[in-house]
């Protein structure tokens, strides 16, 4: 059985949430990642990052690192996880999007892989919101 996803939960922070996911992509996007960015909504935001080449013969080419935030400044959950990449984040809103495309349970090969950019992610969130 693989490991679905790693989910942190931020209380009392007062964090900006458009900040911290700037932050995020730009600090993907300093790892050589390629990121695209859900529409903002109510519910949240995605953010799924892939790297040509990075992940080949471990993890299918429509494979992404996923990135859910959502809550409210003072009481949020941030979702680390590998999904679906979804051709069209940028134009959609997450209410539309299914969770089940956006986080899988991924097998054993994939995990190892998903655990140390889930722990070195969560690192660096958790160092962004301070």
């Amino acid at each position: 059985m693989g490991i679905s996803e790693k989910v942190l939960r931020f209380q009392k922070k007062g964090t900006n949430l458009d900040d911290l996911q700037q932050k995020i992509e730009g600090y993907l996007k300093s790892e050589g990642f390629t990121v695209q960015t859900s529409a903002q909504s109510n519910q949240g935001t995605v953010l799924q990052a892939k790297k040509g080449g990075f992940l080949r013969g471990v993890i299918d080419a429509d494979r992404a690192l996923t990135i859910m935030v959502s809550g409210e400044p003072d009481d949020f959950t941030v979702r680390i996880g590998i999904g679906k990449w979804l051709e069209h984040l940028g134009v959609a809103a997450i209410e539309t999007l299914l969770i089940s495309d956006l986080f899988f349970v991924i097998d054993v090969a994939e995990t190892a892989w998903n655990f140390e950019i889930e722990e070195k992610l969560a690192k660096q969130i958790e160092s962004l919101v301070g």
